[in-house]
């Protein structure tokens, strides 16, 4: 016992050792925190994912609550706004080429029938909330386009959650119907950011009075557990309940609010010492979150490691098309928009989903379930590295002519000088 706690407080100073990295080498935190989970868990065999029972995905979704809940907080109505245009053709556009690449190597490399590859498609074809929020955040992106990124992780959460159980109903029954699949995925967005926003108007109401009880700094996080397990209960979407939450506890003076300006009187603020222990709360979950992830992951065939990387290079490349496309505006700088085309990792969601088809009885479940796990480190792995090949200037210039950003002429004559 005194060993895992002594491991334990270790790790978090190591985490505090790679946030700094990161900030100044380009090294993301997130990939090293993986790799240590990797070496102790499947390369050296110290522990199994198996060994946290249910404790480990237990404090896996607190961490995506946490994560997606202070991640609202730093979002502003009017910067969501102007994005939203950005947001429907990047989040459209990369979830459709994803699966519809995935779906095709999976069946032409692997042997999949139809049926599975898409399953295995729909599987990938999000990104990860978990890792894309804390990346944007180090990574200290221009707001409108941090905003994209953070709205299209959890938008396309909730459309590969919708999108497996259709496919897997399909598998079970043998016919899905298309009107309630869009139902379904509409009532999931809509009817959880009214949660999140009637529950956000709701806890600003009583803040005031929670503060007068002693040691309730951390209620306002247990209530963002309570939204996203009412949500999840109900059938919505608890991630975009929780995101949509902490959006209203910082947006309630925002033109659309004013109606509820009325009772401003009785409305108690966050404050910056509220902000300040949401973000510690993200470090210390976030360091679990991946290490737990690298523990997870399952090596079976080593073909797999290459299947993975062929699929996540075309989907890379198609996604720079898609971030020249979406982030074509002059508001969007080179840097911003050669990240966004770099920020597209697979995280425990679709770690979590691709058991489900073994579940369910699927004959290619297995195969289906490693693939995907091989996916999420390769994706990580290969996001990493191009974020720290940008600094190098052949690289800029050569994203520069894929992205249609060259560098302004004062930009070039200043380097050459």
């Amino acid at each position: 016992m005194s060993t895992i706690i002594l491991i334990i407080g270790l790790m978090i100073f190591v985490s505090h050792f790679l946030a700094i990295l990161f900030r100044r080498t380009n090294i993301p935190d997130v990939l090293v925190l993986m790799l240590i989970g990797l070496v102790a868990g499947p390369l050296m065999g110290w522990v199994s994912a198996a060994d946290f029972g249910k404790v480990g995905p237990v404090i896996a979704t607190i961490a995506l609550v946490v994560i997606l809940f202070e991640s609202g907080t730093s979002l502003r109505l009017y910067v969501m706004g102007k994005a939203m245009s950005t947001t429907g053709k990047l989040t459209f556009g990369c979830f459709i080429a994803t699966g519809v690449i995935v779906t095709t190597v999976a069946m032409l490399v692997l042997g999949m029938p139809m049926l599975s590859a898409l399953l295995l498609g729909v599987i990938l074809a999000g990104t990860s909330s978990a890792v894309v929020i804390p990346m944007v955040e180090s990574l200290r992106l221009q707001e409108g386009a941090a905003t994209t990124l953070v709205l299209e992780s959890a938008l396309t959460d909730v459309l590969c959650i919708v999108g497996v159980f259709a496919l897997l109903q399909l598998v079970t029954s043998g016919s899905v119907e298309p009107g309630k699949l869009i139902g379904s995925v509409l009532s999931a967005l809509i009817f959880a950011a009214v949660i999140g926003i009637l529950g956000g108007i709701g806890w600003l109401l009583i803040l005031g009075k929670v503060r007068d009880f002693p040691n309730t700094i951390s209620a306002t996080i247990a209530y963002a557990f309570l939204i996203y397990g009412l949500s999840e209960f109900l059938g919505f979407s608890g991630a975009i309940a929780a995101m949509t939450l902490g959006l209203t506890l910082t947006n309630f003076d925002s033109r659309w609010l004013k109606r509820f300006r009325g009772l401003e009187h009785r409305i108690e603020a966050l404050t910056p010492m509220d902000i300040t222990f949401f973000r510690e709360a993200v470090f210390l979950l976030k360091t679990y979150f991946f290490i737990y992830l690298g523990i997870s992951i399952q090596f079976s065939e080593p073909v797999l490691l290459l299947v993975a990387l062929a699929m996540m290079v075309l989907v890379f490349l198609t996604r720079i098309a898609l971030a020249r496309f979406a982030f074509a505006g002059e508001s969007f700088s080179l840097r911003d928009s050669a990240i966004a085309s770099m920020l597209a990792p697979k995280g425990l969601a679709a770690a979590v989903l691709a058991s489900l088809p073994l579940q369910y009885g699927v004959a290619e479940g297995a195969l289906i379930r490693d693939t995907a796990y091989m996916v999420v480190l390769v994706s990580i792995s290969l996001c990493a590295v191009l974020i720290m090949s940008f600094s190098a200037r052949p690289v800029q210039a050569l994203y520069g002519v894929m992205l249609g950003k060259p560098k302004p002429a004062d930009v070039v004559a200043r380097e050459q000088s």
